[in-house]
């Protein structure tokens, strides 16, 4: 009596291989910008807290950015308003990612202090 087998086959195991090596090498270029991310608001909320005017909340940002290693945005880019007598900044910004030849995954981030 034969038995069948079972499992996957090379070709199989070839494209899952395949699927998972460019998921892991996109992965690997969205994180940076994720973890950017993360550090400008965290940013934006401590120079939010910390200024009482305009210029003051960018020249904080522009710092601290230096510091952080920000490169995506500047205190120029952000939106500093007034809620109440809270300080509010908010920004947004797009990053591109090279895929190959003319393909590009676009990322749009924006944020607001708290």
């Amino acid at each position: 009596m034969k038995h069948q087998q079972r499992g996957i086959s090379f070709i199989g195991l070839l494209f899952v291989g395949g699927i998972l090596a460019f998921t892991g090498v996109l992965m690997a270029q969205i994180l940076p910008t994720v973890m950017e991310y993360q550090t400008i608001l965290k940013t934006v909320n401590k120079a939010a807290g910390s200024g009482s005017t305009v210029g003051e909340v960018k020249s904080l940002f522009d710092k601290a950015a230096t510091i952080d290693n920000i490169h995506s945005i500047t205190g120029k880019d952000l939106e500093v308003t007034k809620e109440g007598d809270k300080t509010v900044v908010s920004f947004a910004y797009t990053r591109e990612i090279h895929l190959a030849g003319p393909a590009f995954i676009l990322l749009k981030y924006d944020g607001k202090s708290k």
